[in-house]
């Protein structure tokens, strides 16, 4: 099992990254090399089919691909810049300088500057830095550069990111560049190794996706009819035959109404992406006439995945709308609602923790309601609520909006700290702050 990693950077950081992985033979390291920082969006684009996991040469195109919203923290990494790699730069630009006493720094914080003038002498040394977190332009750190140069506050120019760097040497200004120690590349590639092999065990664990049917009044009296629901019940499994071959699974009738694919989680979390499980649905409603709702179960065990793909479905029946359910091996329960472009919700069957076992003894209210809650008050960055605005989050009725705050007060999640009067009409709503 090789992990593809692809290696996005300047041609001389990419060339030392690859020299440095020799050693990781898990590792089948890419070079996609660039010569300005924007080019890693058209890299990224073209060959992300390609790839398991990024190594980013630096901070600039790392924080460029996450802007534009190509890569997240689970499959990408860069080396950070700490003061040993601005330690070396300082030391080659002052022999070949001759010495100096202004410089321009960009990219590296100022905390890491602080740590590296508490650990050495640098005598008279003054260093005017530009720090910031994520990405800026090119265009906005050369012109800090060149200004300070201009204006004879600086000497040299010392830059992380290489395209600063040949623009700074093209126009004659001492430009000098920073780069991440072969520790940092290192560390960055352990991590990738452990993250690769991590997702691989993880795609390879046992995936369920249960489809079933959702019973309305008039398909009830249809199951008199035996005959008419087996035919309905066979347009069923000609769908779910064809999406088992999608996703290299295997079909199985678990009962009337009821059935099964097992696959593998690689499978089936590239499928969630092509929100191919909503079509599904839909799919089967028009050739059978019949409505369904779908769960997924992942787990260690094809026993834990068929219990967790049973508890999926038992949350779908709790939704007025189709969402698909998955349930993971830690509990973690996801609505997933590609169909409207919103995001997943996600939230915990369990509790975790000493304290949080001993406040919901006795409870009237499942954990899983309390976790989905606290999610969607980080969602909508909303702690001051209403039974009303709660009842929406939930899908439920008003009524049993308030008997879960008024739960969540008992339980001291929760607390009143007002009223609202919604019209000329009518008995005041209580307003509670979360307390999560």
């Amino acid at each position: 099992m090789k992990i593809r990693v692809g290696v996005v950077g300047p041609g001389d950081s990419v060339g030392h990254i690859l020299a440095l992985s020799r050693e990781y033979s898990e590792l089948e390291m890419i070079p996609y090399i660039y010569k300005e920082t924007k080019e890693t969006e058209k890299i990224i684009r073209d060959h992300k089919t390609e790839i398991d996991l990024w190594f980013f040469s630096g901070q600039a195109p790392y924080f460029y691909a996450r802007s534009k919203g190509l890569i997240g923290e689970e499959n990408a990494h860069y080396p950070p810049l700490y003061g040993s790699s601005l330690l070396g730069t300082l030391l080659e630009a002052h022999l070949r300088e001759g010495g100096f006493q202004q410089a321009s720094l960009d990219t590296i914080q100022e905390s890491e500057l602080d740590i590296l003038k508490d650990t050495y002498f640098l005598g008279d040394l003054n260093i005017h830095t530009f720090s910031y977190n994520e990405y800026e332009p090119a265009e906005e750190i050369i012109l800090f550069h060149k200004e300070l140069y201009e204006k004879g506050k600086t000497e040299v120019a010392l830059t992380c990111v290489q395209e600063v760097h040949d623009r700074l040497r093209e126009q004659g200004i001492p430009c000098y560049r920073v780069v991440p120690s072969p520790v940092a590349i290192k560390l960055v590639l352990r991590y990738l190794r452990e993250r690769g092999q991590s997702n691989w065990y993880k795609r390879s664990q046992i995936a369920i996706m249960g489809m079933e049917v959702v019973h309305s009044p008039s398909s009830l009296e249809e199951q008199h009819f035996t005959y008419e629901m087996k035919r309905h019940e066979l347009e069923i499994k000609q769908v779910m035959l064809d999406y088992a071959e999608k996703v290299q699974g295997s079909f199985v009738q678990i009962g009337d109404g009821l059935f099964f694919i097992y696959t593998t989680r690689g499978e089936m979390d590239m499928h969630f992406q092509e929100a191919s499980m909503y079509s599904l649905i839909e799919e089967a409603k028009i050739h059978s006439k019949l409505k369904v709702r779908i769960g997924v179960g992942y787990g260690l065990t094809a026993y834990d995945a068929e219990q967790n793909v049973r508890l999926a479905l038992q949350y779908a029946r709790d939704q007025k709308a189709s969402p698909v359910i998955s349930v993971d091996e830690n509990k973690e329960i996801k609505e997933h609602l590609s169909e409207s472009g919103e995001e997943a919700i996600s939230y915990q069957q369990r509790i975790w923790g000493e304290e949080w076992e001993e406040r919901f003894k006795g409870a009237k209210i499942n954990p899983a309601i309390v976790s989905k809650i606290e999610y969607l008050s980080r969602h909508y960055q909303k702690k001051i609520v209403t039974a009303q605005e709660v009842s929406r989050w939930l899908k439920n009725t008003e009524r049993n909006s308030r008997r879960i705050m008024a739960e969540l007060e008992r339980l001291g999640l929760a607390k009143v700290t007002g009223e609202e009067q919604p019209g000329q009409r009518g008995r005041p709503r209580k307003v509670y702050e979360l307390k999560f």
